[in-house]
């Protein structure tokens, strides 16, 4: 935030100096997260003097960790298209649309809190050969989430316009931006239900196919947007999003389904 400031407020750097921020911040972050870990965990520190490399780990790194990365940079792309669609509709939408999307992205940290809850209880269980414990984590987690995204749905539904309002944007943004919120805050608890299975596969090692799913989220909510851009209009963008949810939960209560059935069969 204060590097946003520095760079576009006083040296005018626009768009630009609010990516070249960004980019510093993120590795700024990264250096204090490696300073850090390595100095309070001496399980993360390595030396050259010691045999500091397993195969067998990496490539098991590399089975958890390539997905998600491969899913975060179709995700980039996918944004830009979205982005360019959206900027068809005008400056008031894309400006109400951003912002409530700023807002989105706190008002859904309760739920992505409880996935990484449900996922990191899950993989503790599972990992211990615990697998009916794992499934009854999932059933509070679910139980929980539930709660919380139904609060969420009523306080962003009675408060969106306000919020909107808050970041300066004018009346026909703020009308723009609480019709967003009242037709995508519908769709909060898909979404929850949705994180919380996710988190449960991912709890117990099923990566690959969260990355898969997660993609083909991205590909339907583009192809909802233009498909049904002359029904909707500029609402589209929270329809699009909100159906996208709707698939990303049944693909993940399928192969849910699929996974526990193949546990009791083997």
């Amino acid at each position: 935030m204060v590097l946003d400031i520095i760079f576009v407020v006083f040296f005018r750097w626009s768009v630009a100096g609010a990516a070249i921020a960004t980019v510093l911040s993120q590795a700024a972050m990264t250096v204090y997260l490696v300073l850090y870990s390595t100095r309070k965990y001496d399980v993360l520190r390595f030396s050259f003097h010691k045999r500091a490399f397993d195969s067998a780990v990496f490539l098991q790194g590399c089975h958890f960790g390539l997905p998600p990365m491969l899913q975060s940079s179709v995700s980039s792309i996918g944004s830009l298209i979205l982005q360019n669609f959206m900027n068809g509709f005008g400056t008031q939408t894309v400006a109400a649309v951003t912002t409530a999307y700023r807002v989105d992205s706190i008002i859904m940290v309760p739920i992505i809190n409880l996935g990484s809850g449900i996922s990191t209880l899950t993989a503790r269980d599972y990992g211990a050969g615990r697998p009916r414990q794992a499934k009854k984590n999932l059933i509070a987690g679910t139980g929980i989430m539930i709660i919380v995204s139904l609060l969420l749905t009523a306080f962003v539904i009675s408060a969106g316009g306000h919020l909107i309002a808050i970041f300066g944007a004018g009346q026909e943004a703020i009308a723009i931006g609480d019709s967003f919120f009242h037709r995508i805050a519908a769709f909060y608890l898909v979404y929850g239900l949705a994180t919380a299975v996710r988190s449960y596969l991912e709890g117990i090692g099923d990566v690959v196919y969260s990355s898969f799913a997660g993609i083909v989220s991205l590909i339907s909510r583009i192809l909802f947007s233009y498909a049904l851009a002359s029904i909707f209009f500029n609402m589209v963008i929270a329809y699009a999003e909100a159906f996208s949810w709707v698939v990303l939960l049944i693909l993940y209560v399928i192969r849910m389904v699929w996974k526990n059935w193949k546990m009791k069969n083997e």
